[in-house]
């Protein structure tokens, strides 16, 4: 593993993957245990996708709070609070799992306990995942930061190769399918402790400990949500998301109708499959952005480009390995997608502003789970259905990569404010603003 940036210790930046890396890892291995785990239940299958979207809400609304936290406290103190809650959340729906395999309560009362636990993830996990990002972007120069982004969206890769992986292999006698939400409880802790005891604190600024202060005259700090600098990022990577987190939800449920077993005989074929996607993603992150060292604009383009084509093959397949080849493809493009609108918000704020974009790109990537029911729904009534939606959904955004000035102009080099505003006002006059 390359260090991404010379003024960060190649240490520090392992820890840090590993941070991202171990929570991929459970939630991938959750997602892809979580149809098996719903049937065997007997909780429906839009409401199995469901469990998701409490957490998803609260992922959100907490992400922006606790990257202003990091500001305040440090990086690796929130780093520790996100793993704590993962591996907290994990172990109660572990629990709440066992008693369903058990069959103590009705399926909708389990169904309940498992978004409550789950919903803990959602409010505590989220504070590690803008402490890692901001702590990256801090270190690395704008030249470097695609690459450094690309190496941490490869951490997210790398679990969703490992996780899947595991599972299968974690569902041991006596806890079953709930033996994937332990094991991958005891992971966390261990990453817990390695945080704790070897990446270097970080000593926060005194300005930034103090609570912020209007800036001029009484009037707050800008909200970045508005700002035309990262508003087109967060658009972008919002559909982004929403279409891989749907697909990834819904790939579970058809390879078990279209292999006709039951769902735990059909756990090693979803597993196979997701390891497919998240190798490719791998390929993406850790060898093509490299290779042909692409900037934010490139990906964006190229990265919506390729999961429309790849949801147009899972869309048109007519068997499991048509379903696999699609996949993986649509996954090489979201491995693209996803370091492109983060490197491009990313690079096109301050060094002061990190914590905070990094707040919103987290909250981007939580929020959209929300919509997975819907495209659940939706496979039920036209299995083809979500995925041609995809389809349609990335070509838009291929559309939008080359008419939207930010995301045109996305490039490792830092944009003042004033610029970002002027080009858009200017792309607004001319009817293609947005």
């Amino acid at each position: 593993m390359s260090n991404p940036g010379s003024a960060l210790p190649r240490r520090s930046f392992a820890i840090i993957f590993g941070v991202s890396a171990a929570t991929a890892m459970g939630n991938t291995g959750l997602i892809s245990v979580l149809p098996a785990i719903g049937r065997s239940i007997g909780i429906p299958d839009a409401m199995v996708s469901a469990i998701f979207s409490l957490s998803a809400l609260l992922w959100a609304i907490s992400s922006p709070g606790w990257a202003r936290a990091s500001d305040r406290h440090g990086r690796k103190p929130l780093m520790m609070l996100g793993l704590a809650g993962f591996m907290t959340s994990m172990t109660l729906c572990g629990l709440v799992v066992s008693a369903g395999l058990a069959h103590l309560a009705p399926p909708m009362l389990i169904f309940v306990f498992f978004l409550l636990a789950r919903a803990l993830f959602g409010l505590f996990g989220a504070a590690a995942n803008p402490a890692t990002q901001a702590y990256i972007a801090e270190r690395t120069p704008p030249e470097n930061r695609t690459q450094a982004m690309a190496s941490l969206a490869g951490a997210f890769g790398l679990g969703t190769v490992v996780g899947p992986f595991l599972a299968p292999l974690f569902i041991l006698p006596g806890v079953g399918l709930a033996g994937p939400l332990y094991s991958f409880a005891m992971i966390a802790l261990a990453m817990l402790f390695v945080v704790w005891r070897w990446l270097p604190d970080q000593k926060v600024a005194p300005e930034a400990q103090r609570p912020r202060r209007p800036v001029v005259g009484g009037a707050k700090e800008p909200s970045l949500w508005r700002d035309p600098r990262v508003t087109p990022f967060l658009v972008y990577g919002f559909i982004v998301a929403t279409c891989q987190t749907a697909q990834a939800q819904t790939l579970g449920f058809l390879i078990i109708d279209k292999l006709s077993m039951s769902p735990a005989q059909a756990q090693y074929f979803i597993a196979i499959a997701m390891m497919f996607g998240a190798v490719a993603g791998l390929l993406a992150q850790w060898g093509l952005i490299r290779m042909f060292e692409m900037t934010p604009r490139q990906l964006l383009r190229w990265g919506v480009a390729v999961a429309a084509l790849g949801n147009l093959v899972v869309a048109l397949s007519p068997g499991y390995y048509g379903v696999v080849a699609g996949y993986a493809i649509s996954s090489l493009g979201f491995g693209f997608a996803r370091p492109g609108f983060t490197a491009g918000s990313s690079i096109a704020v301050g060094l002061g502003e990190q914590a905070r974009v990094a707040g919103l790109i987290a909250a981007v990537n939580g929020i959209n789970v929300i919509l997975a029911p819907l495209f659940v729904y939706l496979y039920q009534h036209y299995g083809p259905l979500p995925f041609l939606i995809n389809t349609a959904l990335m070509t838009a955004m291929l559309a939008y990569a080359f008419r939207n000035t930010a995301l045109k102009n996305a490039d490792p080099k830092p944009a003042s404010r004033e610029a970002a505003t002027i080009a858009t006002i200017e792309k607004a006059d001319e009817g293609g603003g947005v």
